[in-house]
């Protein structure tokens, strides 16, 4: 790490050029610039290295197309910074400028400290008379954290990037804290960090799992909000980024990105994909009563989307499409810039392999509404860098018109609640759920089966962060939130399970093989499904929060993976399962088609490439569709049926899946193998897993209840 300069160096500053935007070393010194259409001027305060004493400042003396910059000759990587932006404090007009508070750099690449709460962080005055309308003088230097200049050489071993196929990917999300806190094989010192993640002891099962794609939780710079430290909780999830270009320095040693860049070097030599999740929609700067911290006071009326001027309450107040006080203003083509700027710096410099977008409604939302042509969806679909990675949308916000599960424009792919809802309520039970569950089976193309879409655009998953997991979906009723300080009124109370029986921990020997059993049956449904498969960390071997469906606030062992349980008997044999199905997804194509399956009859195999029956054998027509009874029916899949829209006949293995959610066991006639005879390779209810293939010679088959069969012909 280099010094920064001390106060017997004086800083001197020259022009710099107004691109990049940031703090950029050029290996003689370092250039900033910082877009602010409404400042009247901008300075760069530097501080020792342990970011408490300001040993310099210099005003940026250029302005050019609404960016302020300059250049600070002989500044090194490691020098600690921030802003002070002057300009007028008019609340009303949406000006909330303030030079006594010091500022994030929204372009830094690197931050150290942590945030202090307390009033010196507004900029207006706490608690008095006009509320935000007053001005506060005190310097917030002291309680902020401060950016720090990087150098962003590194050398790579994997040089390649890695481009899984769609067709061809499983997500697996987790959290880089809550992943490694518990691990057993990941020494103390790095547990919770991204050298924690790097481990190959960490690596090779995930990869050995199946998966291809390990989707992190929010790693970009996000604070803890007061209220929660008030009541001894803190931000665990990480929805609340400030920095849209810097690494949270809670996972790292120090602010060295190289720290990132060889946990992504890891996953790429093992194979892996690094998806990251971001949150470009809203910061923690809140509404018109939070801090100002970084956007607020460089230029907040170009940052935020405010409130119109006329009859409403005018620009003083934010829109809140979030529900966190504020919404980023992607229409402004400077905001829209920053975020395109830092995917690409992610993609280019960190080197991941795609995104999940936190409410991404929100991102493609213009002024007029939800816009599939505007500004930040057209970006993305032209730009050369990012039209070439993995982009994943949370398709739904609390604004107007916010739900637009299917509505993404070609080359996304979004979150399908429906599928977890659906099959969640299918295998609880619950009537009428049969042709919702035969959509979710084929990759929901009521929703996604338009202008060339393909079926992976459909991101498939019974469980999430939010939520319950997999275990507890099976175990509680109920959510369980109390540790939450919120009397259990946070969360959802629609989650579709069922406890089988008793709410919670058991040692009823019969609960406890139910609850397994629909466990399984709930993985084999996700997995053998068309579309593209996401896992929760931990569900394929029945990792619990509790009965927590909202832990977005627990740093500790309701949210941390526990290994004991994956290493218990019966964790391991739902680990087994897990990867035994995933094993048949890559082992057979006929799970995992480019297009979607909607029963077309091809004549020279004279058969459908997707049929379903009823359990007489006989094809369901809509009067079975219909009845709200239906809860048990058979899906094949022709092998022979063409791969893709070229018109020639495939030769790959046929599959039937048996689907049974009645509490007691059906005979099923199955159909004739299109090849062969029919192998049995799963069967959920078999206390084995099903490990050992069973021919079937015969035409009847009785299915035991609350099960799934997987049968193959070649």
């Amino acid at each position: 790490m280099a010094d920064t300069p001390s106060a017997a160096q004086p800083l001197t500053v020259l022009e710099g050029t107004s691109h990049p935007l940031g703090s950029t070393f050029t290996g003689d010194g370092v250039n900033f610039a910082v877009f602010s259409a409404h400042a009247t001027q901008v300075q760069v305060c530097i501080f020792d290295e342990a970011g408490t004493t300001q040993i310099g400042c210099v005003t940026l003396p250029e302005y050019t197309d609404e960016i302020w910059h300059g250049f600070v000759p002989g500044l090194q990587p490691g020098a600690r910074y921030g802003l002070r932006v002057h300009g007028p404090y008019e609340p009303e007009k949406g000006h909330r400028f303030n030079h006594h508070k010091l500022l994030l750099d929204p372009y830094a690449k690197a931050y150290m400290g942590e945030l202090k709460w307390g009033p010196e962080v507004f900029g207006y005055t706490v608690g008095h008379a006009d509320g935000d309308l007053s001005f506060d003088e005190r310097d917030s230097a002291p309680f902020m954290p401060k950016c720090v200049v990087v150098d962003s050489r590194f050398e790579w071993t994997q040089t390649d990037a890695l481009r899984v196929p769609w067709k061809e990917t499983v997500f697996y999300e987790t959290h880089v804290r809550g992943f490694t806190m518990k691990h057993p094989q990941v020494p103390e010192q790095f547990r919770g960090t991204f050298a924690g993640m790097a481990r190959d002891e960490v690596l090779a099962p995930i990869r050995a799992l199946g998966v291809t794609s390990v989707e992190l939780l929010p790693v970009q710079m996000f604070l803890n909000q007061s209220s929660l430290l008030e009541k001894e909780l803190t931000n665990f999830w990480g929805y609340d980024t400030i920095g849209f270009f810097a690494l949270d320095p809670r996972y790292m040693d120090g602010p060295h990105i190289d720290e990132f860049k060889h946990m992504v070097d890891r996953f790429h030599a093992h194979g892996l994909e690094v998806i990251l999740d971001v949150v470009y929609n809203h910061t923690p700067e809140g509404n018109e009563l939070g801090p100002t911290i970084s956007f607020k006071g460089i230029d907040n009326a170009s940052y935020y989307r405010l409130m119109p001027d006329g009859d409403g309450p005018g620009p003083r107040y934010y829109i809140n499409d979030t529900g966190t006080g504020n919404t980023v203003n992607l229409s402004h083509p400077r905001v829209l810039q920053m975020v395109m700027d830092s995917l690409r710096y992610w993609v280019t410099e960190m080197r991941v392999d795609g995104f999940r977008f936190d409410l991404a409604t929100i991102l493609a939302r213009e002024p007029h509404g939800f816009d599939e042509g505007g500004g930040f969806l057209k970006s993305c679909r032209q730009d050369p860098v990012l039209s070439s990675v993995k982009l994943v949308a949370e398709p739904w916000d609390i604004g107007p018109g916010g739900y637009q599960v299917g509505g993404f424009p070609p080359g996304w792919a979004e979150w399908n609640d429906q599928f977890r809802d659906t099959v969640r309520a299918y295998w609880k039970g619950a009537e009428g759920m049969a042709g919702k569950l035969a959509q979710c089976l084929t990759a929901s193309g009521e929703r996604f089966n338009q202008r060339g879409r393909r079926p992976w655009a459909s991101v498939n998953f019974i469980s999430a962060h939010d939520g319950f997991t997999l275990a507890d979906t099976v175990s509680y009723n109920d959510k369980h939130n109390e540790a939450n300080g919120e009397d259990n009124r946070d969360g959802h109370s629609d989650n579709r399970s069922w406890n089988c029986g008793v709410e919670g921990p058991s040692d009823d020997e019969a609960v406890l093989a139910l609850r397994a059993r629909q466990q399984r049956n709930l993985l084999a449904t996700l997995l053998l499904s068309q579309g593209t498969p996401m896992l929760l960390a931990g569900d394929e071997f029945g990792r619990t929060q509790q009965g927590n469906n909202n832990a977005y606030c627990q740093d500790n062992e309701i949210s941390w993976v526990d290994w004991g349980t994956a290493g218990n008997d019966a964790g391991r044999a739902l680990a087994a399962f897990s990867a035994r199905l995933l094993a048949l997804r890559r082992d057979l194509p006929v799970l995992r088609r480019n297009r979607f399956l909607a029963g077309a009859f091809f004549e020279d195999i004279g058969a459908k490439d997707s049929t379903w029956y009823t359990p007489a054998g006989e094809e369901m027509q809509a009067p079975q569709w219909e009845d709200p009874q239906t809860r048990s029916f058979a899906l094949l899949l022709d092998g022979r049926a063409p791969a893709s829209a070229i018109p020639v006949a495939a030769h790959d293995a046929s599959v039937l899946l048996v689907f049974n959610a009645w509490h007691d066991a059906v005979p099923f006639t199955l159909p004739p193998p299109p090849a062969g005879a029919w192998t049995l390779k799963v069967d959920t209810a078999d206390a084995a897993l099903g490990t050992e293939d069973e021919a079937v010679t015969r035409d009847e088959y009785l299915v035991t209840g609350r099960s799934v069969l997987v049968f193959t012909s070649q």
